[in-house]
């Protein structure tokens, strides 16, 4: 599936053809060469039975989830997903054409390597030039070349020209995506001319791991040219599980919602797909940095010729196809394989486990790594994701711990522990994998569905649930904090608990991502200096409940529009220890600001605030987590008029001049389940069209936790959303995704807030 073939015809075309093509199987295909491996057993056999998928995929090189995973149906599809074409000539053939900028440190200067191979027919050598131009930098450079029959590679090296400033690609946020326009003109014996046409990008990418002080291990994060970058985003997968129906629309719909969340990195995960060409295009153009890992996942895989020959062949292929994109700034061997052989995932025997390990070396160090190291010197490689990097090479590719927090990436998922509670997260180098689970809204389970399906344990929701006990897990989590529904109605009872499981799964997510962001500067008990946060996982394959904040088809749940926030470039983070309010700034802006910090606490039965503390203006250093404030509990209730930890709630906010610089972020003192004086909101919407924008003008009677504005089915977004309300009248935007009028709104607008649940 992850590769491209050619085949020469020239002996069996005839006037008139045909092409027949037999499949065979995937499924029985994988069975087979899993009953062929006699030696020894290359586990897991079979999904987990909650799953409801099919077996032995790490045998086929097909998309691993299409066999099912624990967020996606199994469908293993069949047939050719690409395009077919037949190509004549009778002198030679572009086959492939790749390139790679580098900066050339000691002279301070940039170069461009060029690669293209060509499939020389003509029975003598074919002569001819080639003219590299890129007008912009004022670079034109001409070569002479020589092609023998057979396969053929040139290799030209570009110098571009010192006297121009070359305008680097920077990531979302962080500067300007400028690309070059190059066009590369082949003219060649016989009057053959062929040109190719691209944009060429100029950007460096380290990574780094050094010694940190006070800390033992190494750093781990990525300087994008020699600025260091804190990563934040989530991790894709397949955005259908019919590739056929992912559209460009959809693509430029799911990766725009990437950016509007503030989001500078996406991981495509090890178990899907590499991804379309205009998939990495577009990122190229939107700033999103791309963790590609290679299509390895929670599994040992067999090393047996014919497998390691299809692999190879693939890695190549990829390596060549995707090289050239500024937003790939790192290849990773695989996903979770080297903590699933040292954690013992599969249940190995010991004296087994030395054979495994042999595999595991061949299959991602001899052969991968050895196919990325000759074929892209432009961008580090890791193994495995997670791994302890530096120190998982030192103990010969595979390491004791990998969930190590002092070296490399860490996955972390713990659905038992309350997630309010920060000290239950790692403080790693880099969270490349967390989350929680939530329901998709009612509007898209709507879709697949009939009324019978529409309550938390129909078969309809056991059955889209592929996560053991994901369901209940949701539901334990949201007890913690909040009042499950208890109405009478069946159906009012599965959209509140929808509602709910968002709640929950967003200010998990928040409470988790402001921890990491917070820890970028500091060395807390030996652990910290975190470089990135990736969330799992963006998108959805289908509509089910699942870790992601984007519904299939690319509603936002209410996660992504926290997200919006927690990924903000200034924020103010706030959080307790030992019954002390700390708040903290977090800046991933290139130059410091002069700001304030204002705190202020509600009685969450009163509009008007019952206090405000702004502080003195004070620098927030570029690129820093620093600590803005910080006082005893008991001392700002005291100081707010007696308020109680259940009677009052803390926000605050980064402002200058009285500009708002930051998002107005807030601190819960009790569950809300035992907040005092709640009183039920009455929320009304005024709505109206401003150019291709709607205004939502809301008025509320009282203080309202995670108000949330639905529009149904009609595509779009909302500038804010599922945001806590404390003040009397608010203004949102909605920015429709297709066509739609007022009265579509009116018709289709829902508002719930957390006392409207009963």
């Amino acid at each position: 599936m992850f590769n491209r073939y050619s085949f020469d015809i020239t002996s069996v075309v005839r006037e008139v053809n045909s092409i027949e093509l037999h499949f065979q199987s995937a499924v029985l295909y994988a069975a087979q060469q899993n009953k062929a491996h006699t030696h020894y057993r290359v586990p897991p056999d079979c999904p987990p039975p909650v799953q409801k998928g099919e077996c032995h995929v790490n045998f086929v090189r097909k998309e691993q989830c299409s066999f099912s995973w624990d967020w996606g149906p199994s469908f293993p599809t069949q047939g050719i997903w690409k395009d077919v074409r037949i190509e004549a000539y009778n002198i030679c053939h572009l086959s492939y054409f790749t390139f790679s900028p580098i900066f050339d440190n000691s002279a301070q200067e940039w170069n461009l390597e060029i690669e293209s191979s060509f499939d020389v027919v003509n029975l003598k050598p074919v002569g001819g030039q080639v003219i590299v131009a890129i007008p912009k930098l004022q670079t034109q450079q001409m070569y002479n070349i020589e092609l023998q029959p057979g396969e053929r590679t040139v290799k030209l090296f570009v110098k571009i020209n010192k006297n121009i400033t070359v305008k680097t690609w920077w990531p979302h946020g962080h500067g300007n995506q400028t690309g070059y326009n190059m066009t590369i003109l082949f003219k060649l014996d016989g009057g053959l001319n062929i040109e190719k046409s691209t944009k060429v990008y100029f950007r460096t990418v380290e990574l780094i791991q050094e010694p940190i002080k006070g800390s033992p291990g190494l750093s781990f994060y990525f300087k994008i040219n020699g600025l260091p970058i804190f990563l934040k985003g989530s991790n894709w997968i397949p955005a259908d599980v019919f590739q056929d129906r992912v559209t460009s629309d959809l693509l430029q719909l799911l990766l725009q919602s990437v950016v509007d969340a503030n989001m500078n990195t996406l991981r495509v995960w090890g178990g899907g797909i590499y991804e379309q060409d205009e998939f990495y295009d577009l990122c190229d153009k939107l700033g999103i940095m791309i963790w590609q890992d290679f299509m390895f996942a929670c599994a040992l895989y067999p090393t047996d010729s014919g497998f390691m020959d299809s692999v190879r062949g693939e890695v190549a292929y990829q390596i060549k196809r995707l090289k050239s994109h500024p937003s790939i700034i790192i290849w990773s061997g695989n996903n979770e394989n080297e903590a699933a052989l040292m954690m013992n995932w599969y249940n190995i025997n010991f004296s087994d486990l030395p054979t495994y390990i042999k595999d595991y070396v061949t299959l991602y160090v001899k052969n991968i790594r050895e196919l990325v190291l000759t074929g892209d010197r432009s961008r580090p490689f890791i193994t495995s994701s997670p791994t302890n990097g530096a120190k998982t090479i030192a103990e010969g590719w595979v390491s004791k711990d990998p969930y190590s927090t002092y070296f490399g990436d860490v996955h972390f998922y713990n659905y038992i522990s309350d997630c309010w509670d920060w000290k239950v997260f790692p403080k790693a180098r880099f969270a490349s994998e967390y989350g929680y689970q939530s329901w998709p809204s009612f509007s898209t389970i709507e879709k697949v569905s009939s009324r019978e399906d529409w309550s938390f344990n129909s078969n309809f929701s056991l059955h889209r649930q592929h996560h053991a006990d994901g369901n209940k897990e949701m539901l334990q989590q949201v007890r913690l904090h909040f009042k499950l529904p208890q109405n009478t109605d069946p159906l009012r009872v599965f959209k509140d608990t929808i509602y709910l499981t968002q709640v929950m799964q967003a200010q998990c997510v928040k409470t988790e991502t402001e921890f990491y962001r917070r820890s970028r500067s500091e060395i807390v008990n030996r652990e910290g200096h975190t470089m990135g946060a990736l969330y799992w996982q963006l998108n959805d394959i289908w509509q089910a409940p699942s870790w992601a904040s984007l519904e299939y088809g690319g509603k936002w749940k209410m996660l992504h529009y926290f997200a919006q926030h927690f990924f903000a470039p200034l924020l103010p983070v706030g959080f307790e220890n030992q019954n002390v309010f700390h708040v903290y700034g977090v800046s991933d802006l290139h130059s410091d600001y002069t700001t304030t910090l204002t705190v202020r606490v509600h009685t969450w039965h009163s509009l008007k605030p019952l206090c405000s503390h702004v502080t003195g203006p004070f620098v927030m250093k570029a690129g820093e987590a620093v600590c803005l404030y910080k006082e005893p509990v008991s001392s700002l209730l005291r100081r707010c008029g007696n308020c109680t930890r259940e009677g009052c709630v803390v926000s605050f906010f980064l402002s200058a001049d009285h500009k708002l610089l930051s998002p107005s972020n807030y601190h819960f003192l009790s569950s809300l389940k035992q907040a005092v004086g709640l009183r039920k909101a009455h929320i009304t919407a005024f709505i109206s069209q401003q150019g291709d924008k709607f205004v939502f003008d809301l008025e509320t009677s009282a203080v309202a936790p995670f108000v949330w504005l639905d529009v149904g089915s009609i595509p779009g977004r909302f500038s804010d959303n599922g945001f806590l309300m404390t003040e009397k009248t608010r203004a949102v935007l909605f920015y429709p995704w297709k066509p739609t009028s007022k009265s579509e709104l009116e018709q289709s607008f829902r508002v719930t807030s957390l006392t409207d649940i009963n």
